[in-house]
């Protein structure tokens, strides 16, 4: 018997198991692929914690997976001098306030005080959290602006950020020495919570959080001809950015009232991404009734924040990732040096899938940029190194994806402090008769017409994750000497740690081991590919820059080809 149907007939055969689990498990009873699909492997713990479609069995989110990673997060933390206290929060998503109760009841019953969120938060908020409330470790229920079948189990460390790869490895080899089944809650939520051991987090730490964001101010000016159009796309982003708008001094505020609700089916979208120009649909038809200079999105956990603003033409034009990132950037620096208070030893950090405008933007100020990994933790681990070696001065650090950040006091993408960023940037520009469109082109005509397309591919199940690293293998035995025509100058295997030039010369490829493949070449042209790690999909990025917008473009999609 294959392990699948082993693990099938273990679950069906558990006396007290969740009745809509064992309902699910009775459909598929003569399905064998969707036996196979939910049970042929456990969902990977990894830096970004567990992540997957919701359902039963070992390849997917329930409450069994729920209670056996955050048993494995308790016995790590007992083994260690970390406070044996836990901040968790939750998202909108369908069973995230279930699963955020599920873990503080096992983390209570491992003598470790858990600190929960009474409502859905912001995942900034709750990396504020653990930091404020000095936590050994963070749990934050949600699947970011994946589909709404999806959920996840993100884990923070005591500085509020994500795991690095060597937290996660202790984490997952905990994982191992666990069922699904071996019974870890022993008592209620409602009795651990009239006992102590499990508490709410006071409104003074919110309170805290939405006072360091508004301290992040560039400048004291009035907002108060802005007029904002905001969709939360049903998620935690709701309260917390428009208290924000409110607090600054913006007037005209208007909620997309049909995302302005949780709804974990996020049911007036397809995805609930910010990168998705249909999440905008409702967005910009209200934005058009009401004359707004801009439109914000923040996806389920606001972690992300997605904007569009009005062309030369009058008409929104969504930005990408790496133009919100450059745009405030490049407001934040100009800004400090007007003020006076842009530090000499000041510097930006960005993945390495993101844009070298940034760069470009950056050194014009004098200030370093450095390149790290996909994924905030990177980022958040340069904050922290820059803090203990007194070397540098964290700027601003941003992700393609839509995440960016300007504080310390949190160790993860922000939409509520990139929200306010967004606004006072956006008021800046209008003051000068300006929207963010014109700042933007401003920006390509110093620094170059720079134009960045990413392709995404899904390949899911089984034979999708072979398929994905038949791809990535055969790259790495058959790099292509040339790319539409332009000519490949480097390959930087970040798995293998290398940075081979057309000569065959053999460097370090200088960020930590990755399954990234990223490709250099003629005219400051470049393409990456990498696995997704939280969703089952690969990625391509492609990056060209030219003298002209139209060349850039050209150029880009004849690699995208």
């Amino acid at each position: 018997m294959e392990l699948a149907e082993q693990r099938y007939q273990h679950w069906c055969a558990q006396k007290t198991l969740d009745p809509e689990l064992r309902q699910e498990l009775a459909a598929m009873q003569n399905d064998a692929d969707k036996i196979t699909d939910a049970f042929y492997r456990d969902l990977e713990f990894g830096t970004a914690g567990l992540r997957g479609v919701l359902g039963a069995g070992t390849n997917r989110m329930n409450i069994y997976v729920i209670r056996r990673a955050t048993q494995a997060v308790a016995d790590y933390l007992n083994e260690t001098d970390l406070p044996k206290t836990v901040a968790i929060g939750h998202d909108s998503r369908i069973k995230s306030d279930v699963f955020a109760r599920e873990a503080a009841a096992v983390f209570a019953a491992n003598g470790i005080t858990a600190y929960l969120y009474p409502r859905l938060e912001p995942v900034p908020a709750l990396s504020f959290a653990v930091r404020t409330l000095s936590c050994g470790a963070g749990i934050c229920i949600t699947a970011s602006h994946n589909p709404a079948q999806y959920n996840g189990f993100k884990v923070y460390g005591p500085d509020g950020c994500q795991l690095t790869p060597d937290r996660a490895a202790q984490i997952a080899e905990k994982l191992q020495s666990h069922s699904y089944f071996d019974g870890r809650k022993t008592e209620s939520f409602a009795s651990l919570l009239a006992a102590g051991r499990i508490r709410w987090i006071p409104d003074a730490v919110l309170d805290a959080f939405v006072d360091a964001v508004l301290a992040l101010r560039m400048g004291s000016g009035s907002l108060s001809d802005l007029s904002v159009v905001y969709t939360p796309l049903h998620g935690s982003g709701n309260k917390p950015v428009r208290r924000i708008l409110k607090e600054i001094g913006i007037e005209n505020v208007y909620v997309v009232k049909e995302q302005e609700l949780p709804d974990p089916n996020f049911s007036t979208v397809k995805v609930p991404n910010p990168e998705d120009p249909a999440a905008f649909t409702l967005a910009m038809k209200l934005a058009d009734e009401v004359g707004a200079d801009c439109i914000f999105g923040t996806d389920p956990d606001c972690d992300r924040v997605g904007i569009a603003v009005k062309d030369d033409a009058g008409k929104y034009y969504l930005m990408t990732g790496n133009q919100i990132g450059c745009v405030l950037l490049y407001y934040i620096l100009k800004s400090r040096k007007a003020l006076g208070n842009l530090p000499a030893d000041g510097a930006v950090v960005k993945s390495v899938v993101s844009t070298e405008l940034a760069r470009k933007i950056a050194e014009s100020f004098g200030l370093v940029c450095f390149n790290t990994l996909t994924g905030f933790k990177w980022i958040a681990e340069k904050i922290q190194q820059f803090q203990e070696k007194g070397d540098h001065t964290f700027v601003f650090g941003f992700e393609e994806s839509y995440g960016f950040l300007s504080s310390t006091f949190v160790r993860d993408k922000d939409g509520v402090n990139a929200s306010l960023l967004i606004a006072e940037a956006a008021a800046w520009a209008k003051t000068q008769g300006k929207t963010l469109y014109d700042i933007l082109q401003e920006i390509y005509k110093t620094y170059g017409y720079y134009v960045e397309k990413v392709v995404s591919v899904t390949l899911p199940g089984k034979d999708g994750v072979v398929k994905m690293k038949e791809i990535m293998k055969s790259l790495r035995e058959n790099p292509p000497k040339e790319l539409a025509g332009k000519k490949v100058l480097a390959v930087r295997d970040y798995l293998a740690d290398t940075r081979t030039d057309c000569e065959g010369h053999v460097t370090p490829a200088g960020l930590p081991k990755s399954d990234v493949l990223y490709f250099e070449l003629v005219d400051d042209a470049w393409v990456c590919i990498r696995p997704s790690g939280t969703e089952p999909k690969i990625k391509l990025y492609v990056n060209t820059n030219a003298g002209n917008p139209e060349d850039s473009a050209k150029e880009n999609a004849e690699l995208v080809e």
